[in-house]
Order: structure tokens, then C-alpha cells, then sequence
């Protein structure tokens, strides 16, 4: 991938410190969300309380066949797919959001544009000088800082190399949001409100 050979040149020059990317993740310097079990948790809980519910309608209404039962189960893994949350993981140097059937990553010196799209669901769209694209919900890194301080980390070192020129207040406003929720953290903690 041209992700790990961008790593490698870097590593080598100077330019990313640590051990670098491994596509297991098992490094130290490696970064997870650390709510991303929780949240596959809820999801698998949610799509079982779904079949359990459905399943016992059926009992109850006397309408219980195998074919619905395939049907309740198939229902239960769509609302499972849908509810899966992607895991975000970033390193020295990238960061990746893998999905259900699908990895992507950037590589987070590498920046170009940092775009906020809002919808349904607002995301956050990072795209590299590889081309690499990446969404995430920016949730994930206003509830773990020590993934948006990689992205952070990244961001700045493009745009010392003049890569990145759009969606330097974006990360700074989600920087704030983290900063802001810190504080709010330690004042309630220490009965300062």
C-alpha cells in the first residue's frame, strides 16, 4: 500500500518517530477507541432484544413458524449491521477507520483538506495527497483525545508542509470542544462550578 511505503520513507528520513504502522495494531504507540466495544456491545444487545421481542410475539400470537424465525434472525443481523460502529485507530503518522467489510486510512502528515459534512449524521472527511479518504463521526474523537491529538499532531505537521488548507478550524473547533469538556471535567470534580 502507498501508506506503508509513505511510513517507511518517513521513518526513514526522521520525519515519524515510534515503531510505525503494523496492520494488526498490536504496537505501543498504537491509539483505539476506547469506546468501541461499549458501543458493539449496544449494538449486538439492541439486535438481540429485537429477536427476543419479535420471537416472543410471535409465540404469544401463536404465529411462530421456522420461516419466521430466519426472518426475525435476518431482521436482527440488518439492524446489527446497520447499528456496528466502524473503530477508529491512529499511529504515528495515520490514522484508520474500519468498518464491518472495509479498512481506510490516511495518512495524517500527508493532510489536504479536513471537511465537516453535516446531515443525518455530521461527519468528519479527512483526504490525504495519496488520495486516501477517510469519514468519521467526530464524536469519536471528542470522547477519546488521545485520538484527536494524533490527528492534531498530523494535521499540524502538514500544514507546516503547506499541504493542509482547508479544515484547520475544524480541528481546532473539535480541539475546543475536548478542551472545554476537560475543564468542565476537573471544575465538577473539585466542586468549582
Amino acid at each position: 500500500m502507498g501508506h506503508d511505503r509513505t511510513i517507511r520513507g518517513a521513518s526513514r528520513r526522521g520525519a515519524v518517530r515510534g515503531s510505525g504502522h503494523r496492520s494488526g495494531g498490536g504496537t505501543a504507540d498504537t491509539v483505539t477507541d476506547r469506546n468501541w466495544t461499549a458501543q458493539v456491545r449496544s449494538a449486538a444487545l439492541c439486535a438481540l432484544g429485537l429477536l427476543v421481542l419479535v420471537v416472543l410475539l410471535d409465540l404469544f400470537s401463536g404465529t411462530f413458524t421456522a420461516l419466521r424465525l430466519a426472518l426475525w434472525w435476518g431482521l436482527a443481523a440488518l439492524l446489527y449491521v446497520v447499528l456496528h460502529p466502524a473503530r477508529v485507530t491512529a499511529g504515528p503518522g495515520w490514522l484508520a477507520v474500519q468498518g464491518l467489510g472495509r479498512r481506510r486510512h490516511v495518512c495524517t502528515g500527508l493532510l489536504t483538506a479536513v471537511r465537516r459534512s453535516e446531515g443525518v449524521a455530521a461527519r468528519l472527511v479527512l483526504c490525504d495527497s495519496l488520495g486516501h479518504r477517510v469519514e468519521l463521526d467526530p464524536r469519536v474523537l471528542v470522547a477519546d483525545p488521545l485520538l484527536l491529538h494524533r490527528l492534531d499532531r498530523g494535521a499540524r505537521a502538514a500544514r507546516e508542509a503547506g499541504l493542509l488548507r482547508t479544515g484547520c478550524a475544524e480541528l481546532r473547533r473539535l480541539t475546543e470542544q475536548v478542551d472545554g469538556a476537560a475543564a468542565r471535567g476537573v471544575f465538577e470534580a473539585s466542586d468549582l462550578r
